[in-house]
């Protein structure tokens, strides 16, 4: 007979207090609903506020609950994971969508479609993504890969609120339809996979998978065959949501289309999201996986075929592309292939722990650079949506000479040149692909890094050698924008230049 416990046993399993970053700022969505309610005409300038204070108060959490000094702790009847990996990618969740907001708050009020519910959408698909990088479970996996990514649906077509027929509107509609039919079709992947996986094992807690696996895999067995290809569909699942080749194909269109803040926010929190539940679920869960006479697991092949794929197609096809939302799209992609780069060599055991932290400066750094690329591309739209290209950077230099400077060290960051953060994750995912003995895959990592410069330094060429023609554009440089430039900035190149600061921050990660 079935006994329900204690109110005491009950608050142990649970064990709320590990899972208080996440839950703070979904609570905190709650009272942002009410402050937007009653702020009145002040709306506009409480409510971003409020939002970046509620940020705040989680990273303040953050802080406390995954201090260096504590130990790992389990909580929501072990589906979710309070440890290190968890600690860092929340931290660095929280800094993007603060950055987000500082960019976003005079950008809508200029596109006149400033509304308090884009702030309460980005919070809560920020809480999905930390609880994301916590599951342990698939189930939780599922379900937090849901509360990201429904949010992000709406924000994408967030501009077609206006209804005024414009072809931004329109624009942003398609990018919000063409993201959902496709994220939902990527979540079928992803529950059909986990269902699957539960078949052959009996469950689906991500450790229980990983002490289940390894006994079946050998065996010439249905189960053998279920888990296999349920892995491969859970694969195909989190591989729509970080945008890596074959599952890329909705990126460009709905990177273009959604409003610029909303794509500069969804490029980097759906890709920690969606790279922190690839790297739990294969390296915790599934590392097991390894046929007779073989030192790695039987994913790594699969994971390195898609990281070569997804360099070539990224940063070759983004040296045609002329509207820089569409350049940093396909920079996207490539990017998601430097992390797969990581993922492929934490198939070999003995450096599954070395790759993962590789991982997470990579993500880190991306973070800051890519938040920081976008919030300039930003800053010289039209009001109309116009002055995307890159030929309206050309004299920037001379106009805006600052906000120049920003731009070169981010493309520089996004190259992988020494001195910027980029060019630390870059050097610690390919010395860990070296590593597990992926000497091509790291030869391919650093010479599509090569041709990625040929479409960055052009930026810098734009603004540093060409003269703007015609009419200048009007800027949208207010100081929450000049904000979010600086922070991003400032990690671009604190973490580059002092290197030791991130190698350490990741020092304590350990999921293998």
């Amino acid at each position: 007979m079935f006994e329900s416990p204690t109110i005491a046993e009950f608050l142990a399993q649970s064990n709320l207090a590990s899972t208080l970053p996440a839950t703070l700022l979904l609570a905190w969505t709650l009272l942002l609903v009410l402050v937007d309610l009653f702020a009145g005409e002040e709306r506009e300038h409480w409510t971003p506020i409020a939002a970046c204070l509620g940020l705040g108060l989680s990273f303040l959490a953050n802080v406390f609950v995954y201090s260096p000094a504590a130990a790992e702790q389990v909580a929501l009847y072990g589906m979710f994971v309070a440890d290190a990996f968890t600690g860092f990618l929340n931290a660095v969740i929280l800094v993007a969508t603060f950055i987000a907001v500082l960019m976003s708050r005079d950008y809508l009020k200029r596109a006149e479609i400033h509304r308090g519910e884009f702030y309460i959408l980005a919070l809560i698909s920020s809480a999905g993504a930390m609880f994301m990088v916590g599951a342990n479970d698939l189930i939780i996996v599922f379900v937090a890969l849901e509360l990201l990514s429904i949010p992000l649906y709406i924000l994408a077509a967030f501009r077609s609120i206006k209804n005024d027929g414009s072809d931004l509107a329109l624009k942003s509609e398609e990018s919000g339809m063409k993201y959902f039919i496709l994220g939902a079709f990527s979540s079928a992947f992803l529950v059909f996979g986990a269902a699957l996986v539960y078949g052959a094992t009996g469950t689906t807690s991500i450790p229980q998978i990983f002490e289940i696996a390894g006994s079946i895999v050998g065996a010439t067995s249905s189960a053998a065959f279920y888990l296999l290809v349920g892995v491969a569909l859970l694969i195909v699942g989190l591989g729509f949501k970080v945008a890596v080749v074959p599952f890329h194909m909705w990126t460009p269109d709905v990177y273009e289309g959604a409003p610029t803040p909303v794509t500069a926010f969804m490029s980097v929190t759906a890709k920690i999201g969606g790279f922190a539940a690839l790297l739990r679920v294969l390296i915790t869960g599934l590392s097991v996986l390894v046929l007779a006479d073989s030192e790695v697991a039987v994913w790594q092949a699969t994971a390195t075929l898609i990281a070569i794929l997804t360099l070539i197609l990224g940063n070759f096809v983004a040296i045609s592309q002329r509207n820089l939302k569409r350049m940093l799209a396909y920079s996207s992609i490539a990017h998601a292939g430097y992390i797969m780069v990581a993922v492929a060599a934490a198939g070999s055991a003995v450096i599954a722990n070395a790759a993962t932290q590789g991982a997470l400066v990579y993500m880190m750094a991306y973070m800051f650079t890519n938040l920081g690329a976008f919030a300039v591309v930003m800053s010289i739209e039209r009001v109309d949506g116009s002055g995307g290209n890159i030929d309206d950077l050309n004299g920037l230099a001379q106009s805006r000479p600052l906000m120049a400077m920003a731009m070169t060290i981010f493309m520089l960051s996004l190259t992988g040149v020494p001195l910027t953060a980029g060019f630390v994750g870059k050097f610690m995912i390919f010395s860990a692909a070296v590593q597990a003995g992926l000497f091509g895959l790291a030869v391919i990592g650093v010479l599509t890094s090569v041709v990625s410069a040929f479409y960055y330094i052009r930026v810098v060429v734009n603004m540093y050698l060409r003269d703007h023609e015609g009419e200048l554009i009007p800027a949208l440089e207010t100081r929450y924008v000049r904000l979010a430039i600086n922070v991003a900035l400032a990690g671009t190149l604190v973490f580059g230049i002092f290197y030791p600061l991130a190698t350490n921050l990741v020092s304590m990660v350990s999921i293998a």
